[in-house]
């Protein structure tokens, strides 16, 4: 089993959720590139670490992980930072936004990305009201309580959570005029103190995804692989 973290990756996938937890924490990682191009992540080889044939996966002393919000949770905890202590009664909340983003935000997200594994018909009987659920639930994340990580500046996981995200629902997914991060102030200002920190400008700049990546996001120029 690897002693060194190794993050399986591609250029704005899913992996950069993680990649940003990895820098904020400022442990060593090594990576190694999925090739989407060639459906590397359907490979055997890839499939033995993630039978899911999923990106990323996180190899560990303990094995590989998958699953982004387990991964982002297991660095956390296993590195006492970016997330509040057990014994700490603002883990429930960080528990519950945590999985917040995992079970209901990106899960629906990938409806919008993906709508053909979701029907057998027209793609945008799936996307139209896919894109409405993003509001409403982009809405309530504005407006949400116990969601200090959204002000604050120092980092989370949420934050490296996120982040991504909300550069997503402004680049994928075909029509994106749905989609102006102005609507929420509370979200866009998260966006700009976020993205300043050095952590992400590095995360940023081995993705290509450019100096303002969450805020004013443009499509990634990676300096290797692709992000599709």
């Amino acid at each position: 089993m690897t002693q060194v973290l190794r993050l399986h990756y591609a250029p704005d996938n899913a992996s950069l959720c993680v990649r940003l937890a990895l820098e904020e924490l400022g442990v060593p990682y090594d990576t190694v590139l999925v090739d989407r191009a060639t459906n590397a992540q359907k490979s055997p080889a890839y499939l033995a670490l993630n039978p899911n044939g999923l990106i990323p996966v996180l190899e560990t002393p303990h094995g590989p992980m998958f699953e982004t919000a387990a991964i982002l949770l297991w660095l956390a905890d296993e590195h006492r930072a970016l997330i509040p202590p057990a014994t700490d009664p603002a883990r429930a909340h960080a528990l519950q936004w945590l999985f917040w983003l995992s079970n209901t935000l990106h899960t629906t997200q990938r409806m919008l990305f993906y709508p053909a594994q979701f029907t057998d018909g027209d793609v945008e009987t799936v996307r139209a009201p896919t894109r409405r659920r993003l509001l409403e639930k982009l809405d309530v994340l504005n407006n949400a309580k116990h969601t200090d990580w959204l002000d604050a500046a120092e980092p989370s996981v949420h934050a490296c959570y996120l982040g991504p995200l909300l550069r997503w629902c402004a680049l994928y997914g075909g029509d994106v005029s749905w989609f102006d991060l102005h609507r929420w102030p509370r979200l866009l200002q998260f966006t700009q103190t976020f993205e300043a920190r050095s952590a992400a400008q590095r995360a940023a700049a081995a993705e290509g995804l450019g100096p303002t990546p969450f805020s004013a996001p443009h499509p990634c120029n990676p300096p290797e692989g692709s992000a599709l």
